[in-house]
């Protein structure tokens, strides 16, 4: 099976280094990287152990690359613009486009491009990020969940799975890829958000009472919005997600990295959009609408 990993950041070109360090046929689409990673290869610091690829499948240009069986998505939304042109070329008879970003209406939008049965997605809860050129600092955490988007999983998904497990990574199949990208947002939604927002790292808010009561405040606006569409997320999952990041190494979250480094921030598909999708029931979320008005206000 042929991978290939269009958005090589700090997700994507990890899981797609976890996979090629195992002998996986693993191809890269790397732009800023490219130049570094032909010439030294691409290095992993990582609790599971740090590696380093000599030789590495990466290309600048996606017409150079063959077709692949599955299409890895870690791009960031506020590049979405650029889904036809970036995957059409490398889109086979049977490939499935797994999307690993952020928020909601991402699969949505590949759905319309390339139909619902080629549309599968990644869930990860990962602390990685791109150190410098080449080298990805893989900090906590890791486990990813692989679900097909509006229907049940079938054998292309459990042998991608599979993939994972053999190559360190935790990796689970779900049922329902919808519930897993809602419970993504009960962290996602205040962690993203307000270390964006106030330029904080995610232990300074955890260690501040008031910031740590205000992500409590969203988990559970994340919690009623999901459920007007019919999806249960238990009060014992936020308390779980609160004690992950109790447990956290001091982290930056991307959306912080990307007002640090003055980049587009997520801001429409993990805030916005939940948002959205509340309203249209009827619901108001003010300490989400706060969140993304104060966002938006900064880019």
């Amino acid at each position: 099976m042929r991978i290939g990993i269009i958005g090589s950041g700090a997700l994507g070109a990890l899981y797609g280094a976890f996979l090629a360090k195992t002998g996986y046929d693993v191809h890269f689409l790397m732009r800023s990287d490219f130049e570094t990673v032909c010439q030294k290869g691409l290095t992993v610091h990582s609790p599971l152990g740090d590696f380093h690829l000599d030789k590495v499948n990466c290309y600048n240009d996606v017409h150079q690359m063959p077709a692949v069986d599955i299409v890895f998505v870690g791009l960031k939304t506020t590049a979405n613009q650029h889904y036809e042109a970036l995957i059409s070329p490398l889109m086979g008879h049977d490939t499935r486009v797994i999307c690993a970003q952020n928020g909601l209406g991402n699969d949505e939008r590949l759905a319309q491009l390339f139909g619902p049965l080629r549309v599968a997605g990644a869930v990860a809860f990962l602390c990685s990020n791109r150190s410098q050129p080449g080298v990805i600092d893989h900090l906590d955490y890791g486990h990813i969940h692989l679900g097909n988007y509006q229907r049940l999983p079938d054998q292309i998904l459990q042998r991608f799975a599979e993939m994972f497990v053999s190559a360190g990574v935790d990796c689970k199949i779900v049922d329902n890829l919808a519930e897993a990208r809602w419970k993504k947002l009960v962290w996602n939604v205040p962690f993203n958000g307000l270390s964006a927002l106030l330029d904080k790292p995610v232990n300074e808010i955890m260690a501040d009472p008031q910031l740590r009561n205000r992500c409590q405040i969203l988990m559970k606006e994340v919690q009623s919005a999901a459920a007007l569409w019919n999806i249960n997320i238990t009060g014992d999952f936020l308390k779980l997600m609160m004690d992950y990041t109790n447990k956290m190494k001091p982290y930056l979250t991307s959306m912080h990295l990307d007002r640090r480094n003055g980049k587009p921030l997520e801001t429409d598909a993990i805030i916005g959009e939940p948002l959205k999708r509340a309203l249209e029931k009827g619901k108001i979320l003010p300490e989400m609408q706060k969140l993304f008005e104060g966002l938006k206000a900064i880019g």
